[in-house]
């Protein structure tokens, strides 16, 4: 099946989702969400617990069917041809590690021959080295450090070169220096690879220093957009962290100021 006609003013977007809905019963989990992830782009979808974040993550990784809207990646429709909109995604978080009884080389194999990755032994060896992991190689997963895992993981969902890269709280309960040196290697595979990356996190420091452009989600839906380091001013507070506080318990005053 052909791929659903991206606009010209949209070209460069690799993940397009229009009027995006999940509905629960009375409840609306999201609620008729639009938003883009451009190429070199990483997005940051902000929000507290329940405002929806996860479950715009798992439509658009195909594992929840919305109840309303689109989703697009690289102009390719989700709903009309699933297996090539999603062979060039990818995801990773914390909270899904890896089998921990298989070794790092193990494992990435598995995943190598499950995303159908051609040349999978050179691909391997070559991310061994990209995520600084050689010396790990026969190590089994489950006896890694936190960051070491998280390395892993990342290592895993870069084998299929995505264009759309997944990022659910990538370096949720690591250490600041651990943190900071995974936030260097995710700022470079978006500099300097053909993708965009769509992240979410807590950490408003974190999503001050790695994203170009964050989307405040609260209730389901958007309140806000913009550059995470110039929107705290035009708010009238003095840190992200305090915009984000305030668009929590405030959704209604975020909402008008959109």
């Amino acid at each position: 099946m052909s791929a659903t006609p991206v606009p010209a003013a949209h070209a460069e977007a690799v993940l397009s989702v229009r009027d995006l809905a999940k509905r629960y019963g009375a409840t609306d989990a999201v609620d008729r969400v639009s938003f883009e992830v451009r190429r070199n782009e990483i997005v940051g979808l902000l929000g507290p617990n329940g405002a929806g974040k996860t479950t715009t993550l798992n439509m658009i990784m195909g594992v929840l069917e919305p109840s309303a809207g689109s989703i697009a990646i690289e102009g390719v429709d989700l709903a009309r041809d699933r297996a090539r909109a999603l062979a060039r995604t990818n995801f990773a978080a914390v909270y899904a590690p890896l089998p921990g009884n298989l070794t790092v080389v193990q494992n990435l194999t598995w995943f190598g021959l499950l995303y159908d990755v051609r040349d999978v032994r050179t691909r391997i060896e070559a991310t061994l080295d990209r995520f600084d992991l050689r010396r790990f190689r026969d190590t089994k997963c489950g006896v890694l450090s936190s960051g070491e895992q998280t390395r892993v993981s990342l290592a895993k969902a870069m084998l299929n070169e995505p264009t759309l890269l997944l990022l659910d709280e990538p370096t949720a309960s690591l250490d600041p220096a651990t943190a900071q040196d995974l936030r260097r290697v995710i700022r470079g595979i978006a500099e300097r690879g053909h993708g965009g990356i769509l992240w979410t996190s807590h950490n408003m420091y974190e999503v001050e220093d790695v994203c170009d452009r964050v989307l405040f989600l609260s209730h389901g839906r958007i309140l806000l957009e913009g550059d995470p380091r110039a929107l705290p001013r035009e708010h009238g507070v003095d840190s992200l962290e305090a915009l984000f506080i305030q668009l929590a318990r405030e959704p209604l005053h975020g909402e008008a100021a959109r």
